[in-house]
């Protein structure tokens, strides 16, 4: 079945204490690369059906109405997400051990 993915961050012009908290803990990590960090929320809406304009419609009407405070948050993104096969084999066979490590 597919699945529909809806991504909500906060608006840019608010703060962001979550994301200023992530940020504080990479600079104490030493973790310089990084300047800033928002966090925001990531919806999966799996459909019974195909994915048409119509059900993409209704999506964002959620996303703007229900998944989302208009006053503090943007939906950034609505899109299909692609399925992911399962591996057919076991990934660490190959290593020789249940750990990765030989």
């Amino acid at each position: 079945m597919p699945t529909i993915v809806v991504e909500v961050m906060p608006k840019a012009e608010l703060l962001d204490p979550q994301g200023k908290a992530v940020a504080g803990a990479l600079a104490r990590l030493g973790k310089t690369r990084f300047s800033g960090v928002r966090i925001g929320k990531r919806f999966e809406i799996t459909v019974d059906g195909p994915v048409t304009d119509a059900v993409l419609a209704e999506v964002r009407t959620l996303a703007d109405e229900m998944f989302s405070n208009s006053v503090i948050e943007d939906v950034v993104g609505i899109s299909v997400a692609e399925p992911v096969e399962a591996p057919t084999t076991d990934p660490l066979a190959s290593t020789g051990s249940a750990n990765g490590t030989r």
